[in-house]
């Protein structure tokens, strides 16, 4: 693309929110496929289920890299150049992958299948909603937030009590949650292209586009990991 299409491009509201949107999902399909296929060469290695899995140390250590990472990213994203942003995105979800590879041990493949197809479905369903619908989802937010921490409240109060009954509850709230924010955070970065407009350039344009990633990658990872709980619930059932 030549630099006189890349203005013409970021020049036209629809052209540039829907460059924005095939970069955003590109981003977010990329750092998925490096999450899963961490995960599951992790869950193969012994040295890394007994160094990370099996080890309290490894786990916190891996918790606070990732946390560093998010922070870094969203925190200084306009200081790093398009490569590097990329590049800490996707160490994220090497990271996230090394985290998630118990899944692979904890539950059959078909469980696991099921639960990713459902949550693409649900997931691309959202997406279109909210980037075709005219609907003001700005009032979503407080919603949202009080279901999040409600879900947080309800995660570790069960830690004591170990209900099973909680957990499908806190299961079930969080993958309308979550969803609710695919749709809210699908209309916020197109706000945002429109308020940002045509002064962005290509590199700000790009760097928008890996945040956004980063917003719809935890939120489809976040409902898949609860429909994996309720899919695997109802199997024990």
């Amino acid at each position: 693309m030549t630099e006189n299409t890349n203005i013409r491009v970021l020049a036209n509201t629809q052209k540039r929110e829907n460059t924005l949107l095939r970069n955003v999902y590109l981003h977010m399909s990329l750092g998925l496929l490096v999450t899963a296929l961490v995960a599951f060469a992790a869950s193969t290695s012994e040295t890394v289920i007994r160094l990370v899995l099996l080890n309290p140390a490894g786990s916190i250590l891996l918790l606070v890299a990732q946390f560093a990472l998010v922070f870094i990213l969203s925190s200084r994203v306009e200081r790093f150049s398009t490569g590097a942003a990329t590049l800490t995105f996707l160490g994220y979800s090497a990271l996230m992958g090394l985290s998630l590879s118990s899944i692979f041990l904890a539950y059959t493949d078909a469980v696991i299948w099921k639960a990713f197809l459902t949550t693409a479905l649900m997931f691309v369903g959202m997406s279109v909603y909210a980037t075709v619908s005219k609907r003001d989802m700005t009032s979503w937010s407080s919603y949202l937030v009080m279901g999040l921490w409600g879900l947080i409240i309800a995660g570790l109060v069960n830690l004591f009590i170990g209900s099973t009954v909680l957990d499908m509850i806190i299961s079930v709230v969080g993958v309308v949650v979550f969803t609710g924010l695919t749709a809210w955070d699908t209309k916020r970065i197109v706000a945002m292209n429109r308020e940002y407009g045509a002064e962005m350039t290509k590199e700000e344009h790009i760097k928008l586009g890996i945040i956004g990633a980063l917003d719809l990658y935890l939120d489809f990872l976040n409902i898949f990991l609860y429909i994996l709980r309720i899919y695997a619930a109802a199997d024990r059932d």
